[in-house]
């Protein structure tokens, strides 16, 4: 029986960008559905959907009622993902971003590991049109959150993933507390400290073309605060707990 495929990608104000991203993934898995959850986007963007919805059973569309944040939009769309019996559920940015030519590596990984996270720095710099400040900025989240954690991944807040089912049911996804760009922490966190072995494939990461970043100092602020409520919430262990059936793999 064939795995089923599941792209997961929120949207708010992305109407230029969700036609390219829908043709990428067609081309480069063209068996994989898309499950769109729109933020009640005001330029638009939820009726495209819609319209590219009625013409393509392969896209899917969840309209949120307001702008309730990304980490919500994840979990509604994990939620949807289960519930439609997909093995692999992905997290992809709308933007052009996270390049869907990349899904296939994610899945030959995913089977000989539970989660796998896209890394824009393992062996080398992979960012293109980002300024140098924002470069900087990244990185050193990353080695602040390995510092604070100790979780053995080279880009802990990255957003492309592949999360295979047994980790998202094993993940109590009511007790999500992060909204914005620290709810990739949170997972990866969730299913470290759970037992799964992580995986990392090399990606490029380039930079926006159409669109605006959603990034503010709000959401930086949040993901800071964030690491160290993960670290106390499991008592500042530095990894998995013993007791965990689970066999904590080394990321590659």
């Amino acid at each position: 029986m064939q795995s089923r495929t599941l792209i997961v990608i929120p949207t708010y104000d992305e109407k230029d960008n969700v036609g390219p991203i829908v043709s990428s993934v067609h081309k480069h898995a063209p068996e994989a559905s898309i499950l769109f959850v729109d933020d009640n986007s005001p330029d638009g963007t939820g009726r495209i959907l819609d319209e590219m919805s009625g013409k393509d059973p392969l896209i899917h569309v969840i309209h949120n009622p307001g702008k309730g944040g990304l980490g919500k939009a994840y979990v509604k769309g994990f939620k949807w993902g289960l519930e439609n019996n997909f093995d692999f559920i992905f997290e992809m940015d709308a933007d052009g971003s996270h390049d869907p030519k990349e899904i296939p590596a994610f899945l030959e990984k995913a089977k000989d590991f539970d989660l796998v996270l896209g890394t824009r720095y393992k062996g080398g710099i992979r960012v293109i049109n980002w300024p140098l400040n924002r470069l900087l900025i990244s990185m050193s989240a990353g080695m602040f959150v390995r510092a604070v954690t100790a979780m053995p991944v080279s880009d802990p807040t990255g957003g492309y993933k592949c999360f295979t089912r047994r980790v998202l049911e094993s993940i109590p996804l009511d007790n999500v507390i992060s909204n914005g760009y620290s709810f990739q922490i949170e997972m990866t966190h969730f299913a470290w400290m759970a037992g799964w072995k992580i995986g990392e494939v090399p990606i490029i990461f380039e930079d926006r073309r159409a669109g605006y970043s959603k990034l503010n100092s709000g959401i930086a602020a949040e993901a800071f605060k964030m690491v160290f409520r993960l670290a106390a919430r499991n008592k500042f262990r530095r990894s998995p707990p013993a007791s965990s059936k689970r066999s904590s793999g080394e990321a590659i």
